[in-house]
């Protein structure tokens, strides 16, 4: 099935005098490829990536073109034309991507920059945007382990951080005291999770160096595990013998024995001490 707004592998099922058939391999539905956008060496059978929209017929039609942005993801666009449908947004490809009226949070003017969800309507099967973004956020609830990296969009400045949107899927906060370099509105940065907290959003760090401290320690204790020598080690032990054998506070040492314990790398026995799985 051919995917709106999406990129896909298709293979040139036929030529005609304004450019190719194209379809999915192993499907029948064909969208036709514009002849700007062929190879000049094409050849029947050959496979091309391409992003697939609505022309100005609200005809499927495939490109060789890349969009800012795609179907479920939020971007930053600006606007290049207002009517009586609505905004008219850049998004990089020949026909602008419209924010309906009933899609605007505020009035949209030509040259602002919004912040929008993309999205195939259901009624209209048309790619259009929103500027509704909340109501795209926190339907899923997020699962992410501490240290794990993840994407985030810039999208808000605070007095404590930065608000973002984490995978194009949750709500997240960069506080500024984990900051270690510039960022701005808008910018796409590389981040990684402190913690899921109950409401579903997400404390992120720029700074990796706990995930390796965490992985670190992990590692020093399943080493230990290994030793023919080692002590019953687990939750019971003494902060003094855990900052002796392990060189790291009781608090790290528990998050690091939670780690290997959702990677399934070591059990817990009746008796609170741990071993290796």
């Amino acid at each position: 099935m051919i995917e709106l707004g999406k990129y896909q592998i298709m293979e040139i099922r036929r030529f005609v005098d304004f450019g190719a058939y194209l379809s999915r391999p192993g499907e029948d539905e064909e969208v036709l490829l514009p002849a700007r956008y062929l190879p000049e060496d094409a050849t029947v059978g050959q496979s091309l990536e391409v992003f697939v929209y609505n022309d100005s017929d609200d005809r499927p039609v495939a490109v060789t073109e890349h969009p800012y942005a795609t179907v479920g993801e939020f971007a930053f666009l600006s606007v290049n034309a207002v009517n009586d449908v609505g905004a008219f947004m850049d998004w990089g490809l020949p026909k602008d991507l419209l924010v309906p009226y009933s899609e605007q949070k505020v009035k949209m003017r030509r040259g602002g920059i919004y912040l929008v969800y993309i999205y195939v309507d259901p009624t209209s099967n048309r790619i259009v945007a929103s500027a509704k973004v909340e109501k795209f956020l926190g339907n899923v609830y997020p699962d992410y382990k501490p240290g794990q990296k993840v994407t985030a969009l810039v999208t808000e400045h605070s007095d404590i951080g930065y608000k973002v949107i984490v995978e194009n899927l949750h709500r997240g906060i960069i506080y500024s005291n984990e900051i270690f370099r510039p960022i701005e509105l808008e910018e796409t940065v590389t981040a990684y999770v402190k913690q899921v907290r109950p409401d579903g959003k997400i404390d992120l760090t720029l700074n990796d160096k706990a995930r390796r401290r965490q992985d670190e320690l992990a590692d020093r204790i399943l080493e230990y595990l290994d030793r023919p020598d080692a002590v019953p080690v687990g939750d019971k032990l003494a902060p003094e013998v855990i900052e002796m054998i392990f060189s790291c506070s009781k608090k790290d040492f528990k998050k690091a024995v939670g780690h290997l314990y959702r990677d399934k790398k070591i059990v817990i026995t009746p008796e609170g001490t741990i071993a290796k799985a």
